[in-house]
């Protein structure tokens, strides 16, 4: 049995989970409100303040790890709606800025245009006050979190040689030595 999908989800005061005939579990909370389908391998059970999660067919393989991937779906949706996720990206490189217009995200990044960039509905984009060249990506689905902050990573990548480029806060990025490096070692 799948040790993660085995221990229930805690629903915490404030957060109402709802099933309805369809399959689709609806989770409200204080920041939102987030909805998931019913994996047709897996049942879910809402009974008082906690969501146990069980296989229908003990012994097939793809519902053991759909039964875990339910369990930590809902926990993180759970989670969502009563803080909000978030991920820090620093900008670095000479000229390498960000700046907001309403929602859409403007990014000089090198190149001989600025990259434009919409978030997707429900996340929030806004610059470190402190730190001008910091984004915070926030929103309650962590799934779409990070995949907004992959996307505005993949605008342009940290090289190695510099550094320069776009990387998660605390991220490490090898460095390489360059030409002249190589050449004075030789």
């Amino acid at each position: 049995m799948s040790r993660i999908g085995r221990q229930p989800v805690i629903i915490p005061s404030g957060v109402t989970v709802t099933k309805d005939a369809g399959g689709i579990i609806t989770v409200k909370g204080p920041k939102g409100e987030l909805k998931m389908p019913q994996h047709e391998l897996v049942e879910i059970e809402i009974v008082e303040n906690q969501i146990k999660i069980s296989r229908k067919e003990k012994e097939n393989p793809r519902g053991k790890s759909i039964h875990g991937l339910t369990r930590a779906l809902l926990k993180n949706m759970v989670e969502g709606v009563v803080k909000e996720y978030q991920k820090r990206l620093e900008i670095i490189g000479v000229g390498y800025k960000a700046q907001l217009q309403g929602r859409k995200l403007i990014l000089s990044l090198g190149y001989s245009h600025p990259v434009e960039y919409i978030p997707a509905e429900g996340i929030k984009i806004s610059l470190d006050e402190e730190k001008k060249n910091v984004l915070i990506i926030s929103g309650i689905n962590k799934e779409v979190v990070g995949q907004t902050a992959a996307v505005i990573r993949a605008m342009k990548k940290p090289e190695p040689y510099k550094g320069k480029g776009i990387r998660y806060e605390n991220e490490h990025v090898r460095r390489k030595a360059g030409k002249a490096v190589a050449k004075a070692a030789a």
